[in-house]
């Protein structure tokens, strides 16, 4: 019996040791990229509907809105297109706005977390405010990130 104590030849260890080498610099670099690459948050993006009430009230719904946003960081302005009046500004979470029934502009948390979200909705007081001609706008700034996240005009109420 001839003893040959060989396991691998020369150029097969050679390259099976550079196969190893080129996978594990590539999973440390894989788990790393995550580190490396910094995530900034995107702006939130929102589509609404609104609705003209008979009884002199314009209902403004966020239809779709991706991401929640603090009511503390939301100011709504209410204002005349034609320049005429006087414009109405505010934040989401003020006391005579949030959950109240009855001022001028009112703000609904339907999930009650104190957030604003898909569903949640403005109701205003558009008789009282003189808003019900069709010539006012409504907006809502997210300062958080400094984005209009609504502009819309209302639209004028058949009573």
């Amino acid at each position: 019996m001839v003893e040959d104590d060989r396991a691998v030849s020369p150029v097969i260890a050679t390259v099976l040791l550079l196969a190893i080498t080129v996978m594990l610099s590539s999973m440390v670099f894989v788990m790393m990229q995550g580190a490396l690459t910094t995530v900034e948050k995107s702006e939130p993006q929102a589509s609404v509907s609104t609705r003209g009430l008979s009884n002199g009230f314009h209902v403004v719904r966020l239809a779709s809105l991706d991401q929640s946003l603090d009511p503390a960081r939301l100011e709504f302005q209410l204002s005349p297109i034609s320049g005429q009046g006087s414009m109405i500004t505010g934040f989401v979470d003020d006391t005579d706005v949030y959950g109240v029934i009855g001022s001028n502009v009112s703000f609904h948390d339907r999930d009650a977390g104190y957030s604003v979200t898909k569903g949640d909705y403005f109701v205003i007081d558009s008789k009282s405010i003189g808003s019900d001609d069709g010539e006012w706008k409504f907006k809502l700034i997210d300062l958080s990130s400094d984005t209009l996240l609504i502009d819309i005009q209302l639209s004028a109420i058949d009573y």
